[in-house]
């Protein structure tokens, strides 16, 4: 599946299960190194959606504001 079409809460999900794996311990170095680059992708992914959804948030209530 694209990023792009990761909702957050798959890539939430999917961030919550490489810090299981990678707590866990028994991950192979070469393996790590993958998991840590998925895991900066899903959070700059996650950080985007917020992001967005707060801006979108936010001009609703300004829309709402100047309404009155």
């Amino acid at each position: 599946m694209k990023e792009e079409q990761l909702t957050y809460e798959q890539a939430y999900e999917e961030l919550q299960q490489i810090i299981a794996d990678i707590e866990s311990g028994e991950i192979s170095v070469d393996l790590l190194s993958e998991k840590v680059k998925r895991a900066t992708a899903l959070i700059q992914l996650c950080k985007s959606k917020l992001t967005s959804t707060e801006n979108d948030v936010q001009k609703i209530l300004d829309d709402l504001k100047s309404a009155n």
